[in-house]
């Protein structure tokens, strides 16, 4: 169940611990108005919605949000990121944005939080909306901002390999990242992740497009992989700046898998706005 809160406006550990921070209306031609700092205030219809997942995932993480979505008529892209670095996976969502035919609502979960705020700034984006996310600072690294919040436990299933890649065990992917999640499904997520490079949680982030952007932040207060205190700490930061609305879930890290309709309520919500 969702517990929107009032707006937020008042409102970095070890790389590891960046690791784990990885990877709620039914009108679906809403209206959202033009990036703030813009002077055209004419109400913009937005049909477009980009996806980006976390790390030891793919872009699969999203089904169940998106038959939700193309349901209610929106136009639906799930970029496939490389995870070889911050770098290519703000590109690759680059290119996916570059092929939208208007305004877009750009969604992150995760790790790709990190992401959307450096693809975030492209023209096209009217609305971001973080899942759970990381939404680091321009100049700041998502190893820098484990130091905002605790330690998550769901950390200690991440291990790196000899190629500086970041994997998670299998046995531990249940535990650390999808408690409310049915065993089968665990069981494919683990068997199907993707690692991510491990040198992408120190790099700096060259933007932060939730500065100047219509954000939203739904927050797991279940989650054992990004520290609901952190995900807090985000939100509030970032609705100082813009307004973001916050809502709440009682979910594990994987919401999209374990509450989609709570992500396509929220994503509804800022293509509406």
């Amino acid at each position: 169940m969702t517990k929107p809160s009032a707006v937020a406006r008042p409102c970095r550990r070890a790389v590891l611990a960046g690791a784990l921070a990885l990877s709620v209306g039914d009108s679906p031609s809403g209206t959202a108005q033009a990036r703030t700092g813009s002077t055209d205030t004419t109400p913009m219809t937005i049909r477009n919605i980009v996806l980006v997942h976390g790390a030891f995932t793919d872009g699969n993480v999203w089904s169940g949000v998106i038959v939700r979505l193309q349901a209610k008529g929106f136009t639906v892209t799930a970029v496939q990121l490389p995870l070889t670095s911050l770098a290519d996976d703000v590109a690759a969502t680059r290119r996916a944005l570059d092929r939208q035919d208007g305004p877009v609502v750009l969604v992150g979960h995760s790790w790709g939080g990190a992401v959307i705020g450096g693809a975030g700034a492209a023209e096209k984006v009217h609305g971001l909306v973080y899942i759970a996310a990381l939404a680091p600072d321009a100049g700041e690294s998502v190893a820098d901002l484990q130091r905002h919040g605790p330690e998550s436990p769901g950390i200690r299933g991440a291990r790196p390999d000899a190629d500086g890649l970041l994997w998670f065990d299998p046995a531990g992917y249940g535990p650390g990242l999808a408690g409310d999640v049915a065993p089968e499904r665990v069981g494919v997520l683990a068997a199907t992740q993707r690692p991510i490079a491990m040198a992408s949680f120190t790099e700096t982030c060259k933007a932060a497009a939730w500065r100047d952007t219509p954000s939203w932040y739904l927050l797991t207060s279940d989650d054992r992989a990004l520290a609901p205190d952190l995900q807090r700490f985000m939100a509030t930061r970032m609705g100082a700046r813009v307004g973001a609305r916050l809502v709440e879930v009682a979910s594990s890290h994987m919401v999209p898998i374990a509450h989609p309709d709570a992500v396509v309520s929220l994503i509804e919500a800022a293509a509406s706005t």
